[in-house]
């Protein structure tokens, strides 16, 4: 299978393995919720997991693929400040988690492009 033909397929397991994990492990997610949203941090960690699940499947199938892509890339630049929140509440923790919580901030722009990519090569297939 090409490169190309396998993309869209790896973007739907990387969705599907976070959008398991906010299920699996929801304490770590609750943390990165910023406090201006309303609600309870718990509905949010679930609700993004739902979402990524959500896109994973769009993303998976041919049929809904570009529309489903676009919607993650949408996705990965919503929760992007989730990722701030997390930088700046773990600037006082040991090197390796600091350096971890950094590291997701420029990260997100690959998965942006990497989800427009897939809906690009994914518009006008049925």
């Amino acid at each position: 299978m090409p490169r190309s033909e396998r993309s869209p397929l790896l973007l739907a397991g990387l969705l599907a393995v976070a959008g398991v994990a906010h299920f699996a492990a929801p304490r770590q997610f609750d943390a990165t919720i910023p406090r201006m949203l309303p609600g309870s941090p718990r509905a949010w960690t679930y609700g993004s997991g739902a979402v990524e699940l959500a896109l994973a499947a769009g993303v998976a199938a041919p049929r809904t693929r570009a529309v489903a892509a676009k919607a993650a890339a949408a996705f990965f630049v919503g929760v992007f400040p989730a990722n701030v929140k997390m930088a700046v509440d773990w600037r006082h923790r040991p090197a390796p988690q600091r350096t971890a919580a950094l590291a997701r901030l420029p990260l997100q722009l690959p998965l942006v492009l990497w989800a427009r990519g897939v809906a690009r090569n994914g518009e006008g297939r049925s």
